[in-house]
């Protein structure tokens, strides 16, 4: 027998209670849980959040289950006294809320069982929407939204939802629908002709009161379905805020909400062969900067030993060019003969870096890349023909040019 009475066992409504203080503790985190002889608050467990209110002249924060120890009721403010009689007060909404997702998973995993005798082994409410991992093989969006339209059907239809409490001798005669996790008495959820499982949670007192289920989406996960869910409340608010971002998208294109996906479709497409286009155009005009920086270049000479050739050295850095960019100069540079790239960019908060060398220069540039690298604080590699890099310390990125520059001076 716990030590505390669970009001909420009996009526999921009830909201204000009366009780007593029988216990006083302080937690591991310095605040204060009080454990009353009876209780209509919820504490954390079976997936479904705790309640949340008022307790005397304090703030309920968390409730947490220790068992045949009874309910501690984490507070905020004047704790009470050992013997105290005090008045509690439930957070509605909070209820509300968490009755309609776990009275819903309830529907929507008898569904998937009913439908594709796919039987839900975990669930969880989070802070915005609730999660179910199932046992549902090859699953689709035309199967899961198969579950939701019979999920939805029974809620319409508005069936009584009943409380059983049971032996574990009778509950080996029923036809539950998943195996109790406990010996002993069991208390039962039974959804009119539809559904009977072993629960401890809070629930609507019929199947209407839950309004509506929605999925957002969902993944394959540990060899299992994820489905993500609403419910209630939270399918209306996800509503609203999906319909909003709907008509703004739509605004953008001065056309009608349901007309923007198509409209979004092509605007992607068109963006695709204008990065292509782009591309190209870039290509070609660092061919035509690459021509004017080895106009003006600098000689050192050849790396190799025992050449009499010299190469160039083209050293520069450049503001907010990003790495590609930077990548297709130094391939234009290098498509000449003789010819090595050491070139920087300030890219917003980070220093990017790209070394390269034609195929008739020798020189590891994988090394300068290291070298430099370290300079700003960062890292990077590649091949001795060609290497990329980058870091944070962007005051120092010219630095780091100048370096592998007079690195490759002195080996000259």
């Amino acid at each position: 027998m716990s030590a505390t009475e669970r009001l909420y066992y009996q009526d999921s409504r009830l909201l204000e209670f009366d009780a007593r203080v029988i216990g006083l503790s302080e937690l591991d985190d310095g605040q204060i849980a009080v454990t009353l002889d009876r209780t209509a608050f919820y504490p954390t467990g079976g997936g479904q959040p705790a309640d949340t209110g008022i307790l005397g002249d304090a703030r309920v924060v968390d409730c947490i289950d220790t068992e045949d120890e009874g309910v501690l009721h984490v507070i905020q403010g004047p704790a009470p006294e050992m013997g105290d009689r005090v008045h509690g007060t439930i957070d509605w909404l909070r209820r509300l809320d968490h009755l309609q997702q776990h009275t819903g998973q309830h529907i929507l995993s008898a569904a998937f069982v009913q439908l594709f005798d796919a039987p839900t082994l975990s669930f969880r409410v989070l802070e915005h929407e609730c999660e179910i991992d199932v046992a549902l093989v090859e699953p689709t969006d035309e199967r899961i939204e198969q579950a939701v339209d019979r999920a939805n059907q029974i809620i319409w239809q508005s069936r009584p939802i009943s409380i059983r409490l049971v032996t574990a001798e009778e509950a080996a005669t029923l036809p539950l629908r998943k195996e109790p996790a406990r010996a002993g008495d069991l208390r039962l959820i039974e959804i009119g002709d539809f559904d009977l499982t072993p629960c401890g949670g809070t629930h609507a007192s019929s199947t209407g009161e839950v309004g509506v289920i929605v999925v957002r989406t969902w993944e394959r996960a540990k060899g299992l379905t994820r489905i993500h869910f609403m419910a209630g409340v939270r399918a209306l608010a996800d509503y609203r805020k999906a319909n909003q971002t709907a008509r703004e998208v739509a605004e953008l294109f001065s056309a009608g909400r349901d007309d923007s996906p198509a409209l979004v479709a092509r605007l992607v497409e068109d963006h695709k062969k204008l990065r292509r286009r782009v591309a190209e155009l870039e290509q070609i005009a660092c061919r035509v900067e690459a021509d004017e920086l080895l106009h003006d270049s600098t000689v050192r000479k050849e790396l190799s030993q025992g050449a009499a050739e010299r190469a160039r050295i083209i050293a520069k850095v450049f503001d907010d060019r990003d790495a590609e960019s930077l990548k297709q100069l130094a391939l234009a540079l290098i498509a000449h003969p003789n010819t090595i790239a050491i070139l920087g960019s300030r890219d917003g908060d980070a220093g990017r870096l790209v070394f390269a060398r034609s195929a008739d220069t020798a020189g590891d540039m994988n090394t300068l890349m290291r070298e430099a690298c370290s300079v700003i604080d960062g890292r990077g590699g590649g091949k001795p023909d060609m290497a990329q890099g980058g870091g944070k310390n962007v005051e120092k990125l010219t630095a780091a040019i100048e370096l592998a520059a007079e690195r490759l001076r002195v080996m000259g």
